[in-house]
């Protein structure tokens, strides 16, 4: 009889990191659909994925491209027609003019920015990245092994960007800083002013830096800037942008990064190498989308607004909860520190107490840990039914975790 001998599986170390994050994100979140499979009434106000359908326009012109066999290998770098759309709006409002040839097109900006920053930073190099953050630069900067510095943007200045800080975290081990704006999760955007110094100082420092515009098109009073327009010079500049959130096009999975130089050609040999590029049809329809799209993106940023309104409005009328009225994005970031001793306990209590799901801020970075993120990826109806039960929470003082 052969002996038996049992394989122990071994894993690499990015794998590892990938799957040991500080703590569970969506710990409260999972709960939720564990009681929503029970049959429970669960209203969830925590994940970013917008509530609306993808514009039939864009399915249309979607449906006709599979019709024509658009279904085969697509370039590394993306389709001509999508590189060009992109060039086109990025020349449209930056004093720089933009080439299809500066543009990479990937599966999602999350993609985009494993990409770039593996392009750009060895294991053990350092990134500086302002906080609060969003979630998935943690899984990335993990796998990769990067140093992360982080830099606080504190609850009491409304998580206002601080070019100051930024620059004061820049020492000589700095590679990369990444920055986001508007930020996910709390809606803060930086000036024009304010992104044309922080693009001359890490030029002057020899440092890339890298801007996630994926909320760019949700901006409520003032209209975003993009940091290519607010650079005088981009060869250290790095632009990272899609189309999930802005055209409720969250599961098409198709973003972008921006660049110039020696870094595109890395960038499409990079997704030359890891994903064989993106598909055709897709990248059509996102071309398509990105041409006649003004009508259906201002239809979901009016809602946006009008949620943001309304829960702002709501919260202030809550003992014990304060917000501030985002600038931009899809959420509200709300204090709940007099009436719990964390965000987390609050959501899970409030998951305990009222059946509502929301987000703990821990994750998003130290600034945030005293808040919790709703989301306004949910009709006025929806938000009203989770605000009246998050008032009756509060009030009732049934606040202890289960």
């Amino acid at each position: 009889m052969k002996n038996v001998i049992d394989f122990t599986p071994r894993f690499s170390l990015q794998s590892q990191a990938l799957n040991s994050e500080d703590s569970n994100v969506w710990a409260v979140s999972d709960r939720a659909h564990g009681l929503a499979d029970k049959g429970e009434d669960v209203i969830f106000l925590c994940v970013g994925d917008p509530n609306f359908d993808t514009p039939e326009p864009i399915l249309d012109f979607a449906r006709a491209r599979l019709g024509v066999g658009r279904t085969h290998y697509s370039p590394a770098a993306g389709e001509p027609m999508l590189r060009r759309a992109i060039a086109d709006i990025e020349s449209k409002v930056s004093q720089h003019p933009c080439n299809p040839d500066d543009v990479v097109v990937f599966p999602g900006g999350t993609n985009a920015i494993y990409a770039v920053l593996s392009c750009l930073l060895n294991p053990g190099e350092e990134i500086v990245i302002p906080e609060p953050m969003y979630i998935g630069y943690v899984p990335i900067c993990d796998g990769l092994r990067l140093s992360v510095k982080r830099v606080a943007c504190p609850a009491e200045k409304d998580f206002a960007f601080d070019v100051e800080a930024i620059k004061a975290a820049i020492g000589e081990e700095t590679r990369v800083v990444m920055i986001n704006t508007p930020v996910n999760p709390t809606g803060a955007m930086a000036t024009p002013e304010q992104l044309h110094e922080l693009a001359a100082y890490c030029r002057q420092r020899n440092v890339w830096l890298v801007c996630d515009e994926m909320y760019s098109m949700i901006t409520f009073a003032r209209r975003h800037t993009s940091l290519r327009t607010a650079a005088e010079e981009l060869d250290n500049i790095v632009v990272i942008d899609g189309l999930s959130k802005s055209h409720a096009m969250s599961g098409w999975r198709l973003g972008w990064a921006v660049a110039r130089g020696p870094l595109v050609d890395r960038l499409a040999e990079f997704a030359g190498a890891t994903i064989f590029g993106c598909p055709q049809f897709i990248q059509e329809a996102a071309a398509f989308a990105l041409e006649f799209d003004s009508y259906f993106v201002k239809q979901m940023r009016d809602a946006y607004e009008r949620r943001r309104d309304l829960i702002v409005e709501r919260i202030g009328k809550i003992p014990g909860l304060s917000c501030y009225s985002p600038e931009a994005g899809m959420f509200v970031m709300v204090n709940v520190s007099e009436v719990a001793t964390s965000g987390q306990e609050f959501a899970e209590a409030l998951l305990d107490a009222e059946r509502v799901s929301v987000l703990p801020g821990a994750p998003f970075g130290e600034s945030a840990v005293n808040h919790v993120r709703l989301t306004l990826a949910a009709d006025e109806a929806e938000l009203s039914r989770a605000l009246d039960r998050i008032e009756q929470f509060v009030t009732s003082g049934n606040r202890q975790a289960g």
